[in-house]
């Protein structure tokens, strides 16, 4: 397309695209517009990869595909529908997971650069640490919302992906949800337990019945429950198993869990001392109004769909007694030992989870929200908008240009922002950044510190949800430098298995003990440092909440001579450019919820790429504005043209 006409792209443009070799991950929404984009741009030779197939809910926004395509893998159709834009494109689409171990470092080294358009950390992270061991530049990118983002990453450089923590999901103790809930969310993951328990997978970690085990509930009835069971066996039957002998009596399961659970919530007493306490709720008496509103305003307010108002409570009662019936029959209808599979597009399931959450909103005193809003939080979604898709696919491109000539100074950060910031800009532009020297990936010699309980951690968890969670690794090996060589974890498969569940402590690990770790497939090695926990640290970790904390003196990881250089001064960073660099996943269905208060927390300091004079290799200043008038004359910043647009001369 663009390339194969003369003149449309500078000469030494057009002859880079049409020799590049190009690798795309991930073709969700921005896959879609990126896809769309290169064909147009004359890319010639284009590989895909997703792991996904396409759902009804991509529809709206994932235009290569129809509603014809559901159930068919993404990248198949996305590369069917793309060649009807220009069929002179070869186009090779991979449905698979990237992390598997035949994509290795030589299958990476094929491509002129990888282009990022996932939707989950620990995808983008291997990809990052693929590039670096392949010695190719990465184009990452993301949109969540209106907002989004397309950073470079070349290895030793720009900083690399994981230079930048990004934030994590949000979590919550075990025991706010389960007995002292205080926002519409813990409710909403109340209920979506509460699913599982009755109809799904159930998880020992996901009970919903009232914690007596919670520290601040010990007195009257925790203390009577802890006592009981210590000094006589009990036989104990799960939520399912009870359901299941009251054969899923709506009327039982309601009295069970909204009032049942609720009186022994009160017996709590220490619960309460400072908290409003919940109201139990009676099955032949329920409220026929909203929470927290009063009749007047009801009459007021305008007629909304169903999905936008906020149901009364007698009629969440009865949608709770409709779902429960048909999601009865449908486990019914399963196989021995089948369970449901909760989905957000699953209207009855959905109808369960809004109907459960608002009743348990209504007890504890919460505001309801509607079906659409519980949706959106339920399925940790921001909702998506395509326009932001389109924009972040142009800026891939634009940017594509500059990484084909090796501009590394050009290859600015591009900040999509939800408004516009005091120079009446929506793209915040910002100078790319050389490597993080303290960097856990990118640095010289990778290292972080652990720290653990010793009591709680085993082997297995340190190697699920430290090192392949935390850490992004996919194919860990772990050595204790001991002086024995001691073989902590095996990426062999069944080599370590039968030392998964001995606490770590059994190692003899100390503090100060040093692991060295090692995943073959990523090419990628690091120390951890091992920190135990205090007691008291360790005592006043909830049990739900992880037993292991990633840690380290973030001052020490700061040069001491650029610490003082800074003087203490913030980022001249654009506020609102933060936001947008927050953005950590792309808008696929499943979308961590953004934090506002997370922001990004940068590990060591960064610092500026210098650019030098093609003839003498000397360093020049920083770009200034082309047009920097001064704030009495009232005009706006204009950012500079080498910035915001692509120079084809």
């Amino acid at each position: 397309m663009a390339s194969e006409i003369n003149g449309l792209l500078p000469k030494d443009i057009q002859d880079l695209v049409l020799k590049s070799k190009i690798f795309v991950v991930g073709a969700g929404g921005v896959g879609c517009e990126l896809l769309k984009n290169l064909v147009l741009t004359g890319f010639k030779d284009i590989h895909i990869i997703d792991l996904d197939t396409i759902e009804v809910s991509n529809l709206n926004r994932q235009f290569l595909f129809r509603r014809e395509h559901v159930g068919r893998p993404k990248s198949h159709v996305a590369k069917d529908s793309a060649l009807k834009f220009n069929s002179n494109v070869n186009i090779t689409a991979y449905h698979d997971s990237i992390t598997e171990a035949k994509y290795d470092v030589n299958f990476y080294k094929q491509y002129s650069f990888v282009m990022n358009a996932l939707d989950n950390r620990i995808a983008r992270s291997h990809v990052n640490r693929m590039c670096l061991a392949a010695d190719i530049p990465l184009i990452e990118s993301g949109s969540s919302g209106t907002l989004g983002h397309v950073t470079v990453h070349k290895k030793g450089v720009t900083e690399c992906f994981d230079c930048t923590q990004r934030p994590h999901q949000k979590t919550f103790p075990g025991c706010t949800i389960r007995n002292t809930p205080s926002d519409p969310i813990h409710c909403i993951v109340w209920s979506k337990h509460l699913f599982n328990q009755l109809f799904g997978l159930a998880d020992a970690d996901e009970d919903v019945s009232p914690d007596s085990a919670d520290p601040e509930a010990i007195s009257s009835a925790g203390k009577a429950a802890l006592e009981t069971e210590s000094e006589q066996p009990i036989s104990r039957v799960s939520t399912r198993q009870w359901a299941q002998g009251c054969e899923y009596d709506p009327q039982k399961l309601f009295h069970k869990f909204f009032n049942d659970d609720i009186n022994y919530l009160l017996s709590m007493d220490n619960l309460w001392k400072k908290r409003k306490p919940p109201t139990p709720l009676d099955w032949n008496s329920l409220p026929d109004a909203v929470a927290s509103s009063s009749s007047s305003a009801s009459r007021r307010a305008p007629i909304l769909l169903k999905d936008q108002r906020v149901w009364p409570i007698a009629e969440c009662a009865e949608v709770f007694k409709k779902s429960v019936e048909i999601l009865k029959k449908r486990l019914e209808d399963e196989k021995d030992g089948g369970v449901l599979i909760w989905d957000k597009d699953d209207d009855v399931a959905m109808d369960f989870i809004t109907a459960c959450s608002n009743i348990r909103s209504f007890i504890f005193g919460i505001y309801p929200k509607s079906r659409f809003d519980i949706k959106s939080m339920a399925g940790n979604i921001i909702p998506a908008i395509a326009s932001t898709n389109a924009i972040v696919g142009g800026f891939i491109v634009m940017t594509a240009f500059k990484v084909l000539k090796e501009d590394w100074y050009k290859c600015n950060s591009v900040y999509i922002q939800n408004r516009v910031n005091v120079r009446k800009e929506l793209y915040h532009f910002d100078q790319v950044m050389a490597p993080n020297p303290k960097c856990y990936v990118c640095g010289e010699k990778p290292e972080i510190v652990l720290k653990i309980d010793l009591e709680r951690m085993t082997v297995r968890m340190l190697n699920e949800k430290v090192l392949k969670k935390e850490l992004c690794m996919i194919a860990p090996d772990v050595e204790i430098e001991d002086g024995c060589g001691t073989i902590l974890i095996s990426s062999e498969e069944g080599e370590t298995d039968d030392i998964g569940d001995k606490l770590v402590k059994e190692f003899k690990i100390v503090n100060g003990t040093r692991l060295r770790c090692d995943d073959f497939l990523q090419n990628y090695n690091l120390v951890i440092n091992i920190v135990i926990m205090s007691e008291e640290e360790a005592k006043d970790r909830d049990k739900s909440v992880e037993c292991f904390e990633l840690v380290g003196d973030r001052s020490l990881l700061v040069p001491k001579e650029e610490d003082q250089a800074t003087n203490g001064k913030e980022s001249d960073k654009d506020p609102d450019a933060k936001e947008a660099e927050a953005v950590a996943d792309d808008d696929d269905d499943l979308e961590v919820i953004a934090m506002p208060e997370d922001d990004v927390k940068v590990l060591g300091t960064k610092r500026p790429l210098e650019r030098k004079d093609e003839g003498e290799g000397t360093p020049l200043k920083k770009r200034k504005l082309a047009e920097e008038p001064s704030p009495a004359s009232g005009s706006a910043y204009c950012m500079d043209t080498e910035v915001e647009t692509i120079d084809l001369d």
